[in-house]
């Protein structure tokens, strides 16, 4: 690409003009803010204003400078918290890709095609998804058609061994 971009492995446009860096910083601050929003202190503490906050609404008179507080404070850490969860969960996706990647292309046997199937359109993905079903209905069929035989060789044992009993009785 030549406006300033390059595509990287997953076929999204990263820019190459000093973002990196601020990307980076971006994506540090997203997972140590993950780790400590999830944290059960942070709960504590969300609860806490909360309380404080329905404490104070007689002193308000239950204003609506009161309600305003606590609708503007929760709107704006949702709007903040969306695009920190996004990132994490790009991120996880992403290191989680990867693992199942390596493990596909480590297999004997396994199809290599599979260790990249993010970067497939939706038809490809579906189309991918109905070869899979059709491997797994087969291999089904197979198991069921075993059980079969195995349960009629069940069966002719427990004659043979019935047959023998009474022969020797």
């Amino acid at each position: 690409m030549t406006n300033g971009t390059t595509k990287n492995s997953s076929g999204h446009a990263a820019l190459r003009n000093g973002l990196a860096p601020m990307a980076a910083a971006f994506s540090s601050f997203a997972q140590k803010t993950a780790v400590w929003t999830g944290h059960p202190l942070a709960f504590l503490l969300a609860v806490a204003v909360i309380v404080v906050w329905v404490v104070t609404g007689p002193l308000f008179n239950y204003s609506d400078t009161w309600q305003l507080v606590i609708n503007t404070g929760t709107t704006i850490i949702t709007f903040l918290m969306v695009f920190l969860i996004q990132n994490t969960q790009n991120r996880d996706m992403l290191s989680m890709q990867l693992k199942l990647s390596e493990l596909v292309l480590a297999m004997h046997g396994a199809k290599n095609k599979f260790a990249a199937v993010e970067d497939l359109s939706d038809a490809e993905l579906e189309e991918l998804h109905q070869e899979c079903r059709s491997r797994a209905e087969a291999t089904f069929t197979q198991i069921e058609q075993r059980r079969g035989k195995g349960a009629k060789r069940t069966a002719a044992a427990a004659a043979v061994k019935s047959h023998r009993r009474t022969a020797k009785a």
